[in-house]
């Protein structure tokens, strides 16, 4: 018997994007290039989507499979950016994972978040800044 799913990932979007704040490239851009201390820019991609595509300059990465535990104080996989007082802005690919994780971290108490509609596609497309992937040093 096929499964019958009950809430899809329309009405999950449509949730997500009803209540958390979406920023349009440009002022997600203007907001990039004011330097404002008091943002974190989240780059939730796979590390090799940044690998192949780059990465808005000084944004923080954490993989979509990781934030909840990134974010909780409790979890042993916490990271202590996400203790901050600051605005967290999150961007994927295209906008749809990032608005997941928006709500998802909004959920959990993290605020104020924020996501970038179209994602780092449409970053790129309209001439955002963007930084090669860089290997770690060992």
């Amino acid at each position: 018997m096929p499964q019958t799913i009950t809430r899809g990932i329309k009405a999950m979007l449509d949730e997500a994007n009803s209540s958390i704040e979406t920023l349009t490239t440009a002022d997600a851009i203007a907001l990039h290039k004011s330097g404002a201390s008091d943002v974190v820019i989240v780059d939730i991609r796979d590390p090799r989507e940044i690998e192949r595509d780059g990465k808005i300059p000084g944004s923080f990465s954490c993989t979509r499979g990781m934030l909840e535990f990134w974010i909780d104080p409790q979890s042993p996989y916490a990271k202590p950016i996400f203790q901050e007082d600051k605005k967290f802005v999150f961007y994927c690919a295209g906008g749809l994972r990032s608005a997941l994780a928006a709500k998802t971290a909004q959920d959990m108490g993290l605020k104020p978040v924020a996501h970038i509609e179209g994602g780092f596609g449409a970053w790129r497309d309209a001439g955002g800044p963007i930084e090669a992937w860089a290997p770690k040093k060992k």
